[in-house]
Protein backbone atom coordinates (compact mmCIF):
# COMPACT_ATOMS: atom_id res chain seq x y z
CA UNK A 1 0.00 0.00 0.00
CA UNK A 2 1.35 3.40 -0.98
CA UNK A 3 0.78 5.88 1.85
CA UNK A 4 -0.45 9.25 0.64
CA UNK A 5 -1.73 10.93 3.77
CA UNK A 6 -1.34 10.78 7.52
CA UNK A 7 -4.92 9.49 7.48
CA UNK A 8 -3.66 6.28 5.89
CA UNK A 9 -2.24 5.48 9.35
CA UNK A 10 -4.14 4.63 12.49
CA UNK A 11 -3.55 6.96 15.43
CA UNK A 12 -1.19 4.40 16.97
CA UNK A 13 0.74 3.91 13.72
CA UNK A 14 1.05 7.66 13.20
CA UNK A 15 2.35 8.15 16.74
CA UNK A 16 4.92 5.35 16.34
CA UNK A 17 6.09 6.39 12.87
CA UNK A 18 6.46 10.02 13.89
CA UNK A 19 8.26 9.18 17.15
CA UNK A 20 10.80 7.16 15.16
CA UNK A 21 11.25 10.06 12.67
CA UNK A 22 10.00 7.95 9.75
CA UNK A 23 7.07 10.14 8.68
CA UNK A 24 7.64 11.56 5.21
CA UNK A 25 8.16 15.32 5.47
CA UNK A 26 5.35 16.08 3.01
CA UNK A 27 2.96 14.28 5.35
CA UNK A 28 3.83 16.45 8.33
CA UNK A 29 1.28 19.10 7.51
CA UNK A 30 -0.42 21.47 9.93
CA UNK A 31 -3.31 19.01 10.09
CA UNK A 32 -0.96 16.09 10.86
CA UNK A 33 0.69 18.18 13.58
CA UNK A 34 -2.71 18.83 15.18
CA UNK A 35 -3.70 15.19 14.81
CA UNK A 36 -0.54 14.12 16.64
CA UNK A 37 -1.38 16.60 19.39
CA UNK A 38 -4.87 15.09 19.55
CA UNK A 39 -3.43 11.56 19.77
CA UNK A 40 -1.05 12.54 22.56
CA UNK A 41 -3.64 14.45 24.56
CA UNK A 42 -6.02 11.50 24.25
CA UNK A 43 -3.41 9.12 25.66
CA UNK A 44 -1.48 11.25 28.14
CA UNK A 45 -2.00 14.17 30.50
CA UNK A 46 -1.56 17.53 28.70
CA UNK A 47 1.82 18.18 30.33
CA UNK A 48 3.14 14.78 29.21
CA UNK A 49 1.63 15.30 25.76
CA UNK A 50 3.46 18.63 25.48
CA UNK A 51 6.74 17.06 26.60
CA UNK A 52 6.34 14.18 24.12
CA UNK A 53 5.50 16.50 21.25
CA UNK A 54 8.39 18.86 22.00
CA UNK A 55 10.89 16.00 22.09
CA UNK A 56 9.51 14.36 18.97
CA UNK A 57 9.10 17.46 16.82
CA UNK A 58 12.54 18.74 17.81
CA UNK A 59 14.07 15.34 17.03
CA UNK A 60 12.15 15.13 13.75
CA UNK A 61 13.35 18.58 12.68
CA UNK A 62 16.93 17.66 13.60
CA UNK A 63 16.66 14.37 11.68
CA UNK A 64 15.73 16.41 8.60
CA UNK A 65 18.61 18.86 9.21
CA UNK A 66 16.19 21.76 9.83
CA UNK A 67 16.44 22.26 13.61
CA UNK A 68 15.42 25.91 13.19
CA UNK A 69 11.91 24.75 12.24
CA UNK A 70 11.20 23.61 15.80
CA UNK A 71 9.36 26.15 17.92
CA UNK A 72 8.84 25.19 21.55
CA UNK A 73 6.23 27.87 22.27
CA UNK A 74 4.12 27.01 19.23
CA UNK A 75 4.33 23.31 20.06
CA UNK A 76 3.20 23.79 23.65
CA UNK A 77 0.59 26.38 22.64
CA UNK A 78 -0.76 23.87 20.11
CA UNK A 79 -1.21 21.30 22.85
CA UNK A 80 -2.92 23.86 25.08
CA UNK A 81 -5.22 25.02 22.27
CA UNK A 82 -6.07 21.46 21.24
CA UNK A 83 -6.78 20.50 24.84
CA UNK A 84 -9.15 23.47 25.13
CA UNK A 85 -11.08 22.55 21.99
CA UNK A 86 -11.11 18.85 22.88
CA UNK A 87 -12.68 19.68 26.25
CA UNK A 88 -15.49 21.56 24.45
CA UNK A 89 -16.04 19.01 21.68
CA UNK A 90 -18.99 16.68 21.27
CA UNK A 91 -17.03 14.42 18.95
CA UNK A 92 -14.69 11.70 20.12
CA UNK A 93 -12.27 11.69 17.20
CA UNK A 94 -9.95 14.08 15.41
CA UNK A 95 -11.96 14.41 12.19
CA UNK A 96 -15.07 15.20 14.19
CA UNK A 97 -13.17 17.77 16.25
CA UNK A 98 -11.96 19.58 13.14
CA UNK A 99 -15.48 19.54 11.71
CA UNK A 100 -16.81 21.09 14.92
CA UNK A 101 -13.98 23.61 15.09
CA UNK A 102 -12.74 24.16 11.52
CA UNK A 103 -10.78 27.21 12.67
CA UNK A 104 -8.19 24.76 14.01
CA UNK A 105 -7.31 24.02 10.39
CA UNK A 106 -8.11 27.35 8.76
CA UNK A 107 -7.28 30.02 11.36
CA UNK A 108 -4.80 28.43 13.74
CA UNK A 109 -2.38 31.35 13.62
CA UNK A 110 -5.24 33.64 14.65
CA UNK A 111 -6.10 31.34 17.57
CA UNK A 112 -2.51 31.61 18.78
CA UNK A 113 -2.38 35.37 18.07
CA UNK A 114 -5.24 35.90 20.53
CA UNK A 115 -2.81 34.89 23.28
CA UNK A 116 0.35 36.74 22.22
CA UNK A 117 1.05 40.38 21.39
CA UNK A 118 4.03 39.34 19.23
CA UNK A 119 4.67 36.79 16.48
CA UNK A 120 5.59 33.62 18.39
CA UNK A 121 6.08 31.82 15.09
CA UNK A 122 9.14 33.96 14.30
CA UNK A 123 10.42 34.94 17.75
CA UNK A 124 13.83 33.40 18.50
CA UNK A 125 13.23 33.13 22.24
CA UNK A 126 9.86 31.44 21.61
CA UNK A 127 11.55 28.92 19.37
CA UNK A 128 14.04 27.91 22.04
CA UNK A 129 11.94 28.02 25.21
CA UNK A 130 8.31 28.22 26.18
CA UNK A 131 7.08 31.79 26.43
CA UNK A 132 3.82 32.16 28.36
CA UNK A 133 1.03 34.16 26.72
CA UNK A 134 1.07 37.86 27.47
CA UNK A 135 -2.51 38.61 26.39
CA UNK A 136 -4.83 35.75 27.23
CA UNK A 137 -3.88 32.61 29.16
CA UNK A 138 -4.75 29.25 27.65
Amino acid sequence: MRVKSHYDYTDEELETIFASFRLKPLMFTHEAHLRLAYVHISKYEPEQAAQNMCEQIKGYAESLSVPEKFNMTVTIASIKAMHHFMSKAKSDNFKGLTQEFPQLLTDFREIIAQHYSFNVFADLQAKQEYVAPDLLPF
